[in-house]
Order: C-alpha cells, then structure tokens, then sequence
C-alpha cells in the first residue's frame, strides 16, 4: 500500500478533460491507497460552501464515493480555494487539514504545505493573502450577495493573471532561505508542497542533515502524483 499526493488541479467546467482525469484517477488508482493528500488549489475558483459549483458535482460525488469505500482523503486550502469549509468535507468526506500539516510518512516526519509562504520575494502577493486569509475580511466576504461574490472572484482572477504575466519568474518561486526556516523551525527533513507548478525533489544539506523538497507539479498538461511506501516517494505523471 501507498500514500498518493496531488496538488493544483484548478478544477473548472472550463477543462472538463481534467476533471474526468481527476475522477478515473480516485476510481482507480486512489482506490488502492491508504490515503489521499490533496495539497490545495484543488478547485479554480471556491466563492463559499453556499455557492458549489454544478460543475464541482461528479468530481465531490467521486470524492465522497473514495471516501465511503473506506480511502481517507485530507485536503489542505489553496490560495485559489481557502474558503472551503465545514459543508464542503461533509459533502466530499474529506477532511480538511491545516496549512502547514506534520504527518508521520511511514517513518518520516514530512511536512506538508500548498506553498505559497514560500514564496516570500512575491511581497503583492503575501500582502493579498494576509488579508484575504484574516477572518474579518472572509467574514465580510460570505456575507456579500452570491452575485457580488462571483464578480469579485472573477475581478481577482483577471487581476492575479495580468500581474502575473509582469513578475519576474524567480519572485514566484520558493525562497530558499524561507524553506530552510520553516523545515527547522518544524524540526522535519522532509516537505511536500505544490503552489508553484515546478514538480521536482530537491535535496540538499542544512547543518550537516539531508534535507528533501518535493515540489508537486499541476494538472494543467497532466496528472502529477507523489506516490510513497515505506521504501521512499516517487514523483511521476498518471
């Protein structure tokens, strides 16, 4: 048995190929797993659990169905889908996890993080996800008309693109000096994280100890999954 992770579907009726990937994925291969982590950006967009997209639907039933059958699946919010909530685990059966999560992999304190505070050079962006992340604001927010909400999730959306196209590549990538801290700061050797769209394992030193980032990789051109055992974590394409 396995431990399987996967992070940046983006899910969207927009590309339904990818949600039918999604849901071959949990029939199949997620089936035979001892779990699922699903390390954010899960869905494109998430405006509040009042508001589930139809488009969400078979890929939620599909999730529900896994989970029913006995495979646990924890989900970890993304920047693109923090809003999930209470009736969105009810819903799927998923369990909703904290951002940064310790877990015991088979032997290996790992920490898991979406990986967007890694990202500490991006300072517009860190300066948007402390207000959006502050409890006021999303209180606000849900609060709002379900017509203003989605304006507003799209007027985000639009604006995230066009700065995006303007930064520098590196600025939206991890900080070295930022992962070094948090791996210490939690005492790990090994992280898990997506958020960036650059899967690789990276390994390095830290005051005389092996350490290990696996990045995960997105779903806009294939399926990315980190399948581990007690013999290590392989990172591959479905």
């Amino acid at each position: 048995m396995s431990t399987l992770f996967i992070s940046d579907l983006h899910l969207t009726g927009e590309r339904q190929v990818i949600t039918d990937l999604f849901i071959d994925f949990l029939k199949k291969r997620a089936s035979h797993a001892d779990a699922l982590y699903i390390l954010g950006d899960l869905f494109e967009v998430w405006p509040g659990d009042d508001m589930i997209q139809p488009d969400y639907m078979d890929s939620i039933t599909a999730m529900k169905n896994l989970t029913d059958s006995g495979i646990p699946i924890y989900i970890m919010r993304g920047n693109r889908d923090f809003l999930m909530a209470a009736q969105f685990a009810e819903v799927s059966g998923a369990s909703l996890i904290e951002d940064p999560t310790v877990i015991n992999l088979y032997g290996s304190p790992t920490l898991l993080m979406h990986g967007d505070t890694l990202c500490s050079d991006d300072v517009d962006y860190q300066k948007f996800r402390q207000m959006v992340r502050n409890p006021s604001w999303q209180a606000e927010f849900l609060a709002l008309p379900k017509e203003e909400r989605i304006a507003m999730t799209t007027k985000y959306r639009e604006v995230s693109k066009e700065e995006m196209s303007k930064k520098n590549m590196d600025i939206m990538d991890v900080n070295q000096t930022t992962v070094e801290s948090v791996m210490q700061e939690h005492n790990i050797q090994q992280l898990i994280h997506g958020h960036t769209h650059r899967p690789a394992v990276h390994d390095f030193s830290l005051n005389n100890k092996k350490m290990k980032r696996i990045v995960l990789g997105d779903w806009f051109e294939q399926g990315s999954v980190l399948e581990c055992d007690v013999a290590g974590c392989q990172l591959e394409s479905i």
